[in-house]
């Protein structure tokens, strides 16, 4: 599916087994022919226990054998031969999904990421978000390459084992499912502490991988101040509480496979030695019993694995709600508004008794009144935090203002779509930002359409950046490193005006 076709924002659900289930729009098929694929390799499975115990009970007791065991013999391979392709097909059909599904929500998250407000932004750390992005959505795609395909399996060897389980012994088959809802109670109590353990682990994660992508960032800042060792002590405080929450989580694990092995392994060991007093009693045949001891294993294993997917599952839908609460975020209307207005932009500005408030009651421009003539400059003075960024910020829409009005050539600011707006300002911030590009990528970021070289370096003349471009052995096409690394502050505010 076309990752642009499918809107994620609409797969998210209160609950979180419905999310995942709309996630799959567009792989369904291709998953229920994975576990279609499954059950055939089940049923194959059962189908060389069964045949086991008719070769016992049956071929061996005959004077002329030969044949029957070349035609056995042949069906064992076949079986095994159904078994490993069906095997691998489900395999690869779930693989397949798990990945496509992934690769969608990324490139949206990616997207939907770069479309949210810039109140969002200013709310959520970077680390965070890049936590849910990589890590969560990994764990989302577990979910749908082992663990829900997991359920699928388990469910259908227990299904069709215990069928065959019936029709060799009805009382043999229901002693040895017993303890199958003693499991499915421990599995379900585990889920719920496990889960909330895991959510937690999680948040904490998400705090280390922003402590830890701060420090990198502002690296340059404590090596000049010699902060090493306040910000290891910082992150050593985060980590410590990383490695508690993880050995909370971890003890749930703990506490919960020696349980469910133990009553696994009890209720095996039961099975066997009641088949065995069936047997010296001839209630049943040597060769049921032989049969017995394989279908039990694939009831009773599948089980102790049921236990060990629905503790695991928890982690995937988690996950699923961290992700699902940037994908419950508005995205901004970037579009909505005048797309254009009804004469030339001539660009005469007017703010008339402009106030804003980023949280209601908290004020932060109040009666703001000043025009500017097309063509002019002016500087704004004030002391720091008097709102001089606040006011700018609005200009482009970043923010909405609250109260007053600005007008751009007559027309009300906030009629206008924001897409024209940003298309027409042109912003160098006050720390300026470069992507880890070309000089001529990141001097015509932003502009939409194919740029002639004349252009640009009429842009760069007009910074005054042109010969200091011209110095690097790769001109235009040299590499400016991360956030702009290999050149001198001043040299990223001009490539910035440029």
């Amino acid at each position: 599916m076309n990752n642009q076709s499918f809107n994620l924002s609409n797969s998210v659900s209160s609950n979180r087994l419905v999310g995942l289930w709309r996630m799959l729009k567009g792989f369904r098929r291709l998953y229920f022919a994975a576990v279609l694929a499954l059950a055939v390799g089940a049923a194959a499975k059962t189908g060389t226990l069964l045949l086991l115990r008719y070769l016992i009970d049956d071929v061996l007791l005959r004077d002329q054998i030969i044949q029957a065991l070349i035609m056995i013999a042949l069906s064992f391979i076949g079986l095994a031969v159904v078994e490993g392709a069906f095997t691998y097909l489900s395999g690869r059909w779930a693989a397949k999904t798990a990945e496509g599904i992934v690769l969608r929500l990324r490139n949206y998250l990616f997207d939907h990421l770069q479309r949210l407000t810039f109140a969002f932004h200013s709310k959520n750390s970077t680390g965070e978000l890049i936590q849910r992005v990589t890590s969560d959505v990994n764990h989302i795609q577990r979910f749908f390459s082992e663990q829900a395909i997991g359920l699928g399996r388990i469910g259908l060897l227990f299904s069709i084992n215990f069928a065959a389980l019936l029709a060799l012994n009805v009382q043999l088959a229901l002693f040895s499912v017993i303890v199958v809802p003693v499991i499915g109670v421990v599995s379900m109590y585990f889920f719920t502490r496990i889960s909330k353990s895991y959510e937690k682990y999680q948040e904490q994660e998400g705090k280390l991988s922003a402590r830890l992508q701060e420090n990198l960032t502002g690296v340059r800042v404590v090596k000049a101040f010699a902060r090493q060792d306040y910000e290891r002590n910082k992150f050593e405080v985060e980590n410590l509480e990383h490695y508690k929450r993880g050995l909370n989580f971890m003890k749930g694990h703990a506490y919960y496979w020696p349980l469910t092995d133990l009553l696994s392994g009890v209720q095996q060991l039961a099975g066997y030695v009641v088949g065995a007093i069936m047997v010296m009693d001839g209630t049943i045949s040597i060769g049921t019993y032989i049969a017995y001891i394989g279908l039990i294993i694939w009831i009773i294993e599948p089980m102790r694995g049921l236990g060990r997917i629905i503790v695991n599952a928890s982690e995937g839908l988690v996950s699923y709600e961290r992700v699902a609460k940037i994908l419950r975020e508005d995205r901004e209307a970037i579009t909505e508004g005048l797309s254009k207005l009804d004469k030339p932009l001539n660009g005469d500005m007017v703010f008339e008794n402009v106030g804003f408030e980023y949280e209601a009651g908290q004020t932060v421009l109040n009666d703001i009144t000043f025009s500017v003539k097309a063509g002019s400059s002016v500087a704004m003075l004030g002391s720091t935090g008097s709102g001089k960024t606040t006011l700018m910020n609005l200009l482009p829409r970043f923010y909405d203002y609250t109260s007053g009005q600005i007008t751009l050539d007559g027309v009300a600011l906030n009629l206008i779509s924001r897409e024209f707006l940003r298309a027409n300002i042109g912003i160098v911030e006050q720390e300026p930002f470069l992507f880890s590009r070309s000089i001529r990528e990141n001097i015509t970021y932003g502009v939409g359409r194919h740029v002639e070289d004349s252009e640009v370096i009429a842009a760069a003349q007009a910074a005054d950046v042109h010969d200091v471009i011209m110095g690097f052995p790769e001109g235009y096409g040299t590499l400016v490193g991360e956030r702009g690394v290999t050149l001198s502050g001043g040299q990223k505010q001009r490539v910035a005006i440029a």
